[in-house]
């Protein structure tokens, strides 16, 4: 296991980003950054060494596409021909997580997409007769849907919480569409069986929320107070992350998506058996449930600081057979990775595409 100190003593003086550390440092929007430098072929020594996550406030524009079920919305940032690179957000968080990554990828020549996941932001479904389902393989499904609305044979996939198990699932059921995958807290995939074993008391009480929302005064719960909902759980799970609200505000936006509530409910009342999923969806739940090797050059992130659920590196490291490392990120760093160490994150996406 790799031990990554705080952002501030990264040194990726040997990594491949393109233009000059000047360049860089002057140019205050990243927009100019990219055009500045793309393709000059130079490294630029300890740029990420000076970000400060929260130095970007936005994404340029967002796009919509038809892609499956939905109506995607999305980031597009970076070269049109760039190798492309989707990052993947989670839950209650929205694409603002990955508003440092991008523009730094993008940099660095890649085509950075980053979608707003089912019932969050601009995603809406195309008909209003669609189950707002929730299920981990309607929303990888949602995954290959986008890729192939934008004729993406390819790319790598990097995510954290619901989008790191997107990821994880594409990559094992999919891997041919990956060429490497990053995913915050690992291997995630899950099936309903393995939701029926019980675990110790202390673990159990970490999923409250999942209880919760189990019961019709959840759902309601949910629907009144989703705001301070999710601001609670961006301080348990990140204890030591010390967000302002306009940064909170401005990921709780995308929780009025009108379908939010219905496909969190189900994702988490799914888990526990208490809702069915679809017929459709039920051969590649099946092949979840034997907890398929992930076989496409990965690497795992964890922060030191994580105060969410998820499982100790130990034990899923034997479900990734192709070239593999596992990084923790030191430095008070809890679970929304890519916006609290964006130059971690970065790195990783960096590291993966040269295995």
């Amino acid at each position: 296991m790799r031990k990554t100190d705080t952002p501030e003593k990264i040194d990726l003086r040997r990594r491949r980003f393109f233009g000059t550390a000047a360049i860089l440092i002057a140019a205050a929007d990243l927009d100019v950054i990219s055009s500045a430098i793309a393709g000059s072929g130079q490294t630029a020594p300890g740029y990420l060494s000076v970000l400060k996550p929260g130095t970007n406030t936005s994404f340029p524009s967002l796009k919509q596409i038809d892609a499956g079920l939905l109506n995607v919305g999305y980031a597009d940032v970076g070269p049109t021909d760039g190798a492309p690179v989707i990052l993947l957000h989670g839950w209650p968080y929205d694409i603002h997580s990955y508003v440092d990554v991008a523009p730094l990828l993008a940099s660095a020549g890649y085509r950075v997409l980053v979608p707003y996941l089912r019932g969050h932001g601009a995603t809406h479904f195309l008909s209003s007769e669609t189950i707002r389902n929730g299920q981990p393989s309607a929303l990888a499904v949602d995954l290959i849907a986008f890729m192939d609305a934008l004729k993406i044979k390819k790319a790598i996939l990097a995510g954290y919480d619901w989008g790191a198990r997107s990821a994880d699932i594409v990559a094992a059921l999919w891997p041919e569409r990956v060429k490497g995958l990053v995913a915050v807290s690992g291997y995630l995939i899950g099936s309903q069986e393995a939701g029926k074993v019980p675990l110790p008391p202390k673990a159990e009480l970490e999923w409250w929320y999942q209880y919760y929302f189990a019961t019709e005064r959840g759902r309601v719960g949910y629907e009144k107070y989703r705001h301070d909902f999710a601001k609670l759980i961006w301080q348990l799970a990140s204890p030591k992350w010390d967000f302002d609200d306009a940064t909170f505000d401005r990921s709780a936006a995308a929780f009025e998506n009108p379908d939010h509530v219905a496909v969190v409910v189900h994702n988490y009342r799914w888990r526990l058996g208490l809702a069915d999923g679809e017929p459709p969806y039920d051969a590649l739940e099946k092949k979840l449930a034997e907890f398929p090797v992930v076989t496409v050059p990965t690497i795992t992130l964890e922060g030191d600081a994580n105060g969410a659920p998820h499982p100790d590196p130990a034990a899923y490291a034997r479900k990734f057979s192709g070239r593999y490392e596992h990084r923790l990120i030191t430095g008070g760093i809890g679970h929304n990775l890519p916006q609290e160490s964006p130059q971690a994150f970065v790195e990783a996406v960096l590291d993966v595409d040269r295995s």
